[in-house]
């Protein structure tokens, strides 16, 4: 019992010798946001700025997924996946990563030129918000009209039942996106029917295989899925399909 109370001392010696005395309290950074008054009709045009620059922020991904080449990449990935019959290999998480990191290769080219058009002048305070607006969009319609099928932007244009536009820069985007995006699927579905025909013959070779040898019970796609990796790896399917993607936004 003694050698317990002894044991014991020590320890609360211990914290107070290293607990300091006058500890100073550490600031945390704090955000105040709050909603008043005022006279200056500055600051409401600062405010109202602030709130746009939200939601375009928020509005983010809608952009990322609908105005950029993630689309065509994701669904031949996703076709690539399907195909193999892997399941969940490669899982979501790295599907939607590679194709990120592709987009923001793909799109490097046009992002530079709207940041050197549009964004760093904005900056230099050498043109208004309008005007960088106005130019930030061209480098990105020039792109979305070069993937377009003018079959799917008459379609649009048609359906707006606005004025027929002179030239691209009469059309608007909410007139090019929708068009953009069905082109864009019906490139990757023309890609996915090209990568799942290989697949299907082995599919069918070692179903008609299992049937001549009377194995009814035994799944075909458990036999073929071996043969469908051995097939991938050997022609580095990933660099082929990669590389189609690449030079299918030239």
């Amino acid at each position: 019992m003694g050698l317990i109370m002894t044991l014991l001392s020590l320890v609360v010696m211990g914290l107070v010798l290293v607990t300091p005395v006058s500890a100073e309290p550490v600031p945390f950074p704090s955000i105040d946001l709050h909603i008043g008054q005022t006279d200056q009709p500055r600051e409401v045009v600062d405010s109202l700025q602030v709130l746009l620059l939200l939601t375009v922020l928020a509005l983010v991904p809608a952009f990322l997924v609908l105005m950029t080449s993630f689309t065509r990449i994701v669904v031949v990935l996703s076709f690539v996946r399907s195909a193999l019959a892997t399941q969940q290999t490669p899982p979501n998480q790295v599907l939607i990563g590679l194709a990120l990191f592709l987009t923001f290769f793909t799109m490097a080219p046009v992002y530079n030129q709207v940041k050197s058009q549009a964004l760093d002048p904005y900056l230099a305070q050498q043109i208004t918000q309008e005007q960088a607006l106005e130019l930030a969009q061209q480098p990105v319609k020039e792109f979305m009209f070069k993937q377009t099928r003018e079959k799917d932007l008459a379609l649009f244009v048609n359906a707006s039942h606005g004025q027929r536009p002179n030239s691209k820069d009469d059309i608007p985007l909410l007139t090019l996106i929708p068009a953009f995006v069905i082109s864009e699927l019906k490139t990757a579905f023309q890609m996915g029917f090209l990568i799942f025909i290989p697949f299907l013959v082995i599919d069918m070779v070692v179903a008609s295989t299992l049937m001549s040898m009377g194995m009814f019970m035994i799944p075909p796609v458990m036999i073929a899925l071996p043969f469908k990796l051995l097939l991938f790896v050997m022609v580095d399917g990933w660099y082929l399909v990669v590389k189609s993607l690449l030079e299918s936004f030239r």
